[in-house]
């Protein structure tokens, strides 16, 4: 993150093989289908374009301000603004302030975190390259709203002039924060934020502006959608048709799944012995093989959050493992109620499809203040599901978001919890040590070249894998306590 955006939002911000997936070559999971058109969707997207704005004094000579000056829309609760080009960046700040629906109320400017490409599909397949792809920001949460106002103003950035070098390897080992330092200055070795390859580069400073087609994204979540649709019923969280699971060691396991029936709202907690009979039920010798795996949370499904899976393209996309999970912020605001929390998932899944293009919601799992999980990407829980999480990681590995931001603001124990359970569970089930650290070869990104092995925790955050603020520095700073719990999850 740049300049102003540094102190008060963070960007948006995912070992062993037990359970790899052998992908069929279908056309559904080998490629993307044709969606459903808006309006057969319940809940709604307002997309205004955003004009120039009459500058002001304290903008500087050479800003360059778009936007859209008070003005009555349509029910909304979550903003973002998107643009035509996702290789370009929104150099600027972006704030709006609300109109509260029944009191008439306007809030004050909040800002919305302007960088968010580091939260897409790994460059170069078939999801990123998609032409229904526009850069976006993050999306911000405002709640029951029908007002808005709008300003976006460019800043100037620095233009690397010179050869740079990539971090050294290990620089992203995920070092915490001191605790206690939530005010002072960031204390961890790794790379600093918002800086990649060209970090040391003489810097020449470039015209401020902004990108085209910028445009004003109001969502509206919708309420529940209808009934499971028939040709996804009951895969939530098993295995679609045509697929085996296979343990480390090579024994099959055929249509490995949760258990779930059709229309399940959420997936039951187990004990850690169930968890082993269920996920490893070949019998004491094959349980042997994968001892340590925590036991399965509570999380709520898709159909419980009241995804409308017509909005997603059809088809799943797999890796062969998972072997690190990144911890990612949504950078959406603390003003939410865990009532709200499925209306809030929802509203982020409308913006990661229809508004900023991709192929479904881009993290694996969404975690609560009050410490409920819940299934993201479609495809199954258990199962290795790419996501569009940690750009140019999302290859053997799983996305989780805690729904907020946590630059200034402490994430609760509940969710600390909830981020232990669930990677001593779901990192379980492929063999991998919570407190341990593995490679990952990278897609591209800003951080490290493609084809780069990295090494990695196996719980890493969001920054070890690019350089951003995510998943914020109060959070960041207590993965290490998340590590060790999970690790004692799992019996470690």
């Amino acid at each position: 993150m740049r300049g102003f955006l540094a102190s008060s939002v963070g960007v948006t911000c995912a070992a062993a093989l037990a359970l790899p997936l052998t992908l069929p070559a279908t056309p559904a999971q080998a490629g993307p289908a044709t969606l459903t058109s808006e309006a057969a969707a319940p809940g709604s997207t307002q997309s205004l374009p955003l004009v120039p704005l009459t500058r002001r004094r304290t903008l500087g000579q050479t800003a360059s301000t778009q936007g859209l000056t008070r003005r009555n829309v349509r029910p909304f609760s979550l903003v973002g603004v998107v643009w035509d080009d996702p290789a370009t960046e929104l150099n600027g700040r972006v704030q709006v302030r609300t109109r509260a629906t029944g009191t008439g109320d306007w809030s004050d400017w909040q800002d919305v975190e302007a960088h968010n490409d580091e939260h897409a599909a790994d460059p170069d397949t078939a999801e990123s390259a998609s032409s229904r792809v526009h850069g976006s920001t993050a999306p911000l949460w405002v709640g029951d709203s029908d007002g808005v106002e709008i300003r976006v103003e460019a800043e100037q950035v620095a233009r690397n002039t010179a050869d740079g070098q990539e971090p050294e390897e290990g620089a992203a080992d995920g070092q915490e924060f001191e605790e206690g330092a939530a005010d002072g200055p960031e204390t961890r070795r790794g790379p600093e934020p918002r800086r990649g390859p060209e970090a040391g580069r003489a810097a020449a400073p470039a015209a401020a502006s902004l990108p085209g087609g910028l445009r004003l994204e109001l969502v509206d979540p919708g309420g529940d959608p209808p009934g499971p649709d028939a040709r996804t019923a009951g895969r939530t969280g098993g295995a679609p048709a045509g697929l085996r699971a296979r343990s480390l060691h090579g024994s099959v396991q055929a249509g490995v799944s949760d258990g779930l029936r059709a229309g399940a709202t959420e997936i039951p907690a187990l004990s850690r012995a169930e968890t082993r009979r269920t996920y490893f039920p070949g019998g004491t010798a094959q349980r042997r093989l994968t001892p340590y795996i925590g036991p399965r949370p509570r999380i709520v499904t898709r159909r419980g959050w009241g995804a409308n899976e017509n909005l997603r393209e059809r088809g799943f996309l797999y890796t062969k493992t998972v072997k690190a999970a990144f911890v990612h912020h949504t950078a959406s605001g603390n003003k939410y109620t865990c009532a709200q929390v499925p209306s809030v998932i929802r509203s982020i899944y409308r913006y990661h499809v229809v508004s900023s293009g991709w192929r479904d919601i881009g993290y694996n799992f969404l975690v609560d203040k009050c410490g409920n999980i819940y299934e993201g990407r479609a495809g199954g829980v258990a199962k290795a599901v790419q996501g569009a999480h940690t750009r140019g990681f999302n290859t053997n590995s799983m996305g989780i978001a805690v729904i907020g931001t946590f630059g200034a603001t402490k994430p609760t124990d509940a969710t600390l919890k909830a981020i232990a359970r669930l990677t001593a569970w779901k990192l379980g089930l492929y063999g991998a040590n919570p407190r341990g650290k593995t490679y990952l070869k990278s897609a591209g990104g800003n951080l490290y070249r493609k084809g780069k092995n990295v090494r990695l925790n196996v719980i890493s955050g969001h920054r070890d894998g690019f350089a951003t603020e995510c998943p914020g520095r109060l959070l960041y700073g207590k993965l290490g306590s998340a590590r060790t719990t999970a690790a004692r999850y799992q019996g470690r």
